[in-house]
């Protein structure tokens, strides 16, 4: 069945969204973005069929319109629709990392009529725009949506089953389990990771060797301290409720583990870390999580001269695409001296596959 679907805004996530759809030939992508040079240049190396320089100029023909604009300005641009012209049946969704607030501008869409089912694709890049668009980013990514209470589930199935060219696993959860979990698992994360680099940074002022230290564990457990402050400062806000209530059970477990400190009972302590151990070894490694995660491979190397140009010639000869390496310093708590990230699960397989075969290097997964 053909048809036609409007993408607003053309970053990463809409533009992969774009090349993912296109997989499917019955279906036509028309793009906006409020940046000129970015509609175009998605027009020129192909993510969309055609430009809407305007919105309204598109909505006429599309049967789904998906939102992959910022919350707010997906919030402003929903006020707006009931002024468009639009199809009866159309499907208005977006991507969203926080939904609450989502859905409830769209009671507004529901009053009018509307369709709108909140959609949140868990997966993302360390690059950004247009230029960096992947028709694989979403590949066995969930893929979160989040219907109204009764809505027309025909509806939610035209939207599932568009998405299931993508290759992501799609699943139905509310706006609120949505934005709980994620702030389990992704938001409040984040926090943690930022406040952590804030006490770095102050124990750096009296012993300033301190960061020359912060590699291996810290390194990877503030790993996603370096992402963009913009649209952390919008989740954080969105999703307030939720992370405060995730600090209040934070700052207990604490209070827990300091008591824990001050009776140094060994068993007590023990059990702890036992616990924690068995719990984080239980997590799946298979599969993306709600933010973007490099997938991360641990060599044992020695040290000589071209090892490093060894291992990635070894990589270039499969045809192995890497999105980063580094040199571990500090490696008490890390197998391998070499980190080498790649983007999805199965370039890192196939570079175990590929170091087990041509080197005697012991690789390591985290």
């Amino acid at each position: 069945m053909k048809q036609t679907v409007l993408i607003i805004g053309l970053g990463l996530i809409g533009g992969s969204l774009a090349l993912g759809l296109k997989r499917n030939e019955e279906i036509t992508i028309i793009g906006h973005d409020s940046y000129s040079h970015t509609l175009q240049t998605a027009k020129r190396i192909g993510v969309i069929d055609e430009m809407a320089v305007q919105i309204t100029d598109a909505t006429e023909c599309a049967d789904v319109i998906v939102f992959a604009t910022p919350v707010s300005e997906t919030i402003r641009l929903m006020k707006e629709m009931p002024n468009w012209h639009i199809k009866k049946h159309v499907i208005v969704t977006d991507t969203g990392s926080t939904k609450k607030e989502i859905m409830s501008a769209a009671e507004e869409l529901k009053n009018a009529g509307i369709t709108f089912i909140g959609g949140h694709p868990m997966a993302g890049s360390h690059k950004s725009g247009v230029e960096a668009a992947r028709a694989h980013l979403f590949e066995n990514a969930y893929y979160l949506l989040t219907p109204f209470p009764g809505e027309n589930k025909a509806e939610v199935k035209i939207l599932s089953d568009l998405l299931q060219v993508t290759k992501a696993k799609v699943v139905e959860v509310s706006a609120e389990e949505h934005d709980h979990m994620t702030a389990v698992v992704s938001h409040f994360p984040h926090l943690v990771a930022a406040s952590l680099v804030h006490q770095l940074a102050g124990e750096n002022e009296q012993f300033p060797f301190t960061k020359q230290l912060a590699a291996g564990g810290f390194r990877d457990l503030t790993r996603i301290a370096s992402a963009n402050p913009i649209m952390w400062r919008d989740i954080t806000v969105q999703n307030r409720t939720e992370l405060s209530n995730q600090l209040q059970v934070w700052t207990e477990e604490m209070i827990k583990l300091q008591n824990l400190l001050l009776h140094a009972n060994a068993e007590d302590i023990e059990a702890y870390f036992s616990k924690a151990k068995k719990v984080r070894d239980e997590l799946p490694i298979t599969a993306q999580g709600a933010m973007y995660t490099v997938y991360d491979l641990y060599v044992d190397i020695p040290d000589y001269p071209g090892v490093i140009s060894e291992i990635t010639g070894y990589l270039a000869e499969d045809r192995i695409s890497i999105t980063n390496l580094r040199i571990v310093e500090t490696r008490e708590d890390i197998f391998g001296i070499l980190v080498i990230s790649f983007q999805t699960i199965d370039d890192r397989a196939k570079a175990v596959a590929c170091i087990a075969n041509k080197t005697t290097f012991e690789t390591y997964i985290s």
